[in-house]
């Protein structure tokens, strides 16, 4: 294969975004499909998802619910294929937070089918994009599968977002922070024209967040939540479309991927878990670079992170008692052969970075506490 070929999936066919997107967007799913599933999975999303399915149904389409009942994982996978071929439906339909979309996405691709996603929260863009990561039973980081296409219509319905918990908001606004920080390093040397614009789309999205985070948060029928909330569920999609894999990750993503393998006493979200590995990324350049301007990102970046009640350390994380041997592994998992983190233009070794995980966010009297006691 010519090496300068590459196949980007840019984006969904359809995208119809604002209040009451999902009142349009359902008039458009029977030139998409007439007999689709839809897929859903918590609590508090069931009542929305009925009445997304009522609203669907309107147009004379012949709804199927299903509930997963894990993250995007095989054992619901194939159970949903299974019943999918079973009733010989014609196209699949995600309506929930990100592993949803995730799970619904790779059905839909393993079985050759449209798919149409409706986010229900801003916490992720992964109703945008042609990629699906998959989880274990147990919540663990196993894969990421890349799919033949991006979805065929994407609803984002100002109206359906806003109901999501806030928490779902600042997990977005620090995942979608982390194209910027993620695409700037892992792209640092590439000539490829697409991919600086695509890493220009990421500074202008870090901007956009750094500006309107906070007038998101206070006022959710502001200008300010919505150019979030799209930045963090569409915009953020787009950047890892035209940019492709060198704007998608770098350490922050592996971090989180490496930090799912423990064993928590309250799971936090993706953007969670990813907003703590970006500070771990700033603190690891920083160190193996003599990078200050990796320093004062980091200090900048924790102001917000503050606000928007985001972790910062391991003990936000619920991870303070966890072994020094348990974080070597997850370090480890974060490090191993196939990793993301190996796109970052300096190597990282595993004890770096549990160095890192360990003193991160900490001020430098229990850093020095830690030293002491042979922590790290």
């Amino acid at each position: 294969m010519d090496k300068n070929i590459s196949t980007n999936l840019i984006s969904p066919l359809k995208v119809i975004r604002g209040e009451g997107a999902l009142n349009q967007g359902a008039k458009k799913i029977p030139n998409i499909s007439r007999r689709p599933i839809l897929i859903g999975r918590s609590e508090w999303t069931k009542e929305l998802r009925h009445s997304i399915k009522t609203e669907i149904e309107k147009e004379g389409v012949i709804v199927t619910g299903l509930d997963l009942e894990f993250d995007c994982c095989e054992i619901d996978l194939n159970r949903i294929e299974k019943i999918a071929l079973d009733l010989n439906c014609d196209g699949v339909i995600a309506a929930g937070g990100g592993k949803v979309l995730d799970a619904g996405k790779l059905i839909a691709n393993r079985i050759n089918l449209p798919s149409i996603t409706i986010p229900t929260s801003a916490a992720t863009c992964a109703g945008w994009t042609a990629l699906s990561n998959i989880y274990s039973c147990e919540g663990k980081f196993v894969e990421d599968k890349k799919l033949t296409s991006c979805p065929e219509l994407l609803i984002f319905d100002h109206e359906i977002v806003r109901t999501a918990p806030p928490r779902t908001l600042a997990s977005g606004v620090a995942d979608g922070l982390a194209k910027w920080y993620e695409a700037s390093l892992a792209s640092s040397s590439s000539n490829d024209g697409m991919v600086q614009q695509a890493v220009q789309m990421a500074r202008v999205l870090r901007d956009q967040l750094f500006l309107n985070s906070r007038k998101a948060f206070s006022d959710p029928y502001s200008q300010e939540w919505i150019t979030v909330a799209e930045g963090c569920a569409l915009t953020a999609g787009l950047i890892g479309g035209i940019g492709g894999a060198k704007c998608r990750t770098a350490a922050a993503h592996p971090i989180h991927n490496g930090l799912t393998q423990l064993k928590f006493k309250q799971k936090p979200l993706h953007g969670e878990i990813v907003c703590f590995g970006i500070l771990v990324q700033l603190a690891l350049e920083e160190s193996s670079e003599g990078n200050q301007l990796a320093k004062q990102a980091r200090l900048q970046l924790n102001h917000l992170i503050k606000d928007l009640k985001l972790p910062s350390k391991l003990e936000d994380l619920h991870l303070t008692e966890t072994s020094n041997d348990s974080l070597l592994e997850a370090c480890k998992f974060a490090c191993k052969e196939d990793s993301d983190i190996h796109k970052i233009p300096f190597t990282v070794q595993e004890k770096e970075l549990l160095k890192a995980l360990r003193i991160n966010g900490l001020d430098p009297s229990e850093i020095s506490l830690i030293n002491k006691q042979g922590s790290i």
